[in-house]
């Protein structure tokens, strides 16, 4: 049997139910309801793992082909023709996705600094510095994030192809290995530092993630410019409440997942030994190296700075492979062998195309108009109601595997409510910035470079997402905490 038969038994009731079970909402289009209700079955299904991932993905496209969930019965006043032939380009619509391909092409580069050696250079390297703690590691992995956060504008491109090649190759130097069963010697926990430097990072910088600059453009819009956040207020606004969240960070992940190598008094002996043996840089490491920093001037925009060239992220990516396979330093078989990068592409692409015609059905706004209407009659304070709508506005991430699709929808709508409700434009802006950074840390399929890292297996889905929920409660109270007061003192509010 290719399924197992409880979760997917699970996933057709939550799919049937929704589908037939609960009338469609006044002010809800059929269309809509019928694809959250395959949307909570796919996701249903890929929690309790009924398929792998990239088969619960490949059902998931058949299934809107089929049903022509995405297809409206008019369009202008009109039928639609070929209405079949439009559900089938409607389910494949995200394979035209550049960030999906950003995605998997660079996973595929990655292996390039493993194949060289340059990886496992670089991991010995910090092992030599940082290497007595594995916590020590852990924080070596966020400040490099953080030093490289500010013209990284992809935090796709900062944390799945810059620094998740590093964090792999230091719990390999461990034989911290999924395919050996030892993730959890020190690649579990690395993994998961790894991602959550990246998720804190975003937000503190306008330009360490796509998301926040729409998010600048939207309360602008919002006050009539009144409030414009320039790259400095940002920066002074999240600065204290973000190096506070990458500073504890680190040590909440290390309490909830424990790696089994602790201390390693000999790590540091150990990597230079290690150098020692590698000798000089081979020809291949340094091509690797080449092409490594000039991805990372690329991907940073020092082109469009200086000279005012702008490189796509994505094309930067192919750019960087293309350059890999022409020197020979990957060949296109190494590209085949890179399964993950094949599977990411696929069922990364089915998510997102189910996220975004659930947004032009316009399912995603009903259900910002239902919560802004209801929070706004319950006679709520501005701060307890504003509570509510961060609280939705973060968790309803959930249904999301975009931030900027997320923002599009819903921080309009959600900011509006805000200041209805009485809150200080300002300080209302600045907790939802940092709520579009913090949703991004729930799910393996919340951000850009949220597939990349997990895809290298060293986390279970379960662990990833109980691991995500606890440290966005975190982050949540600590921009709500210290932040709040950091901004009081700023003048901000």
């Amino acid at each position: 049997m290719g399924f197992k038969p409880i979760p997917a038994a699970v996933a057709l009731a939550l799919t049937l139910l929704i589908w037939f079970g609960i009338p469609v909402p006044e002010g809800v289009s059929p269309q809509a309801w019928h694809l959250l209700a395959l949307f909570v079955g796919i996701i249903a299904g890929i929690i309790g793992k009924a398929m792998p991932i990239g088969a619960m993905a490949m059902l998931a496209i058949t299934l809107v082909a089929l049903t022509g969930v995405t297809v409206p019965e008019l369009v202008d006043g009109k039928p639609v023709k070929n209405p079949a032939g439009q559900a089938m380009k409607d389910a494949l619509s995200s394979l035209n996705n550049s960030l999906i391909w950003m995605i998997g092409v660079a996973i595929m580069i990655s292996r390039g600094l493993l194949k060289t050696g340059l990886g496992a250079r670089i991991g010995y390297l910090l092992i030599s510095w940082f290497g007595k703690r594995t916590l020590g590691v852990g924080y070596s992995l966020a400040i490099a994030d953080l030093f490289i956060a500010p013209v990284t504008p992809s935090n796709t491109a900062r944390g799945g192809a810059i620094v998740h090649p590093i964090m792999k190759s230091i719990a390999l130097s461990f034989d911290s290995n999924p395919e050996n069963g030892t993730e959890g010697k020190i690649g579990k926990y690395l993994a998961l530092v790894n991602y959550h430097a990246n998720i804190i990072t975003c937000c503190i910088f306008i330009t360490a993630t796509a998301p926040n600059p729409l998010v600048v453009e939207l309360v602008a819009k919002a006050t009539n410019s009144d409030i414009h956040l320039t790259w400095g207020t940002w920066f002074m606004a999240m600065v204290v409440p973000g190096l506070v969240a990458l500073l504890i960070m680190p040590v909440v992940l290390y309490f909830l997942y424990p790696p089994e190598i602790k201390q390693t008094p000999n790590a540091t002996a150990l990597a230079k030994e290690e150098l020692r043996k590698m000798g000089p840089m081979q020809r291949n490491e340094k091509i690797m190296l080449a092409i490594f920093l000039l991805l990372l001037v690329l991907w940073a925009g020092v082109p469009e700075m200086l000279f005012g060239v702008k490189i796509d992220a994505t094309a930067t990516t192919f750019l960087g492979f293309s350059l890999c396979l022409l020197t020979g330093v990957l060949t296109w078989e190494d590209a085949l062998k890179e399964k993950g990068a094949w599977d990411t592409i696929v069922w990364f692409a089915a998510l997102v195309m189910m996220a975004n015609f659930l947004n032009k059905l316009g399912l995603i706004g009903w259900l910002s108009d239902y919560l802004q209407a209801g929070i706004s009659g319950m006679g709520l304070d501005w701060a307890g109601g504003c509570a509510l709508l961060v609280a939705a506005y973060v968790y309803s991430h959930y249904m999301f595997a975009s931030g900027t699709a997320h923002v599009t929808a819903m921080f309009g709508a959600f900011y509006g409510a805000g200041l209805a409700l009485g809150a200080p434009p300002m300080l209302f802006a600045l907790v939802m910035a940092a709520s579009t950074g913090i949703m991004m840390s729930l799910t393996h399929y919340a951000s850009g470079s949220s597939p990349v890292i997990y895809g290298s297996n060293f986390v279970t889905m379960q662990e990833w997402w109980k691991a995500g929920f606890i440290m966005s409660v975190l982050e949540l109270l600590i921009f709500g905490t210290i932040g709040i007061m950091w901004w009081k003192v700023l003048g901000y509010w």
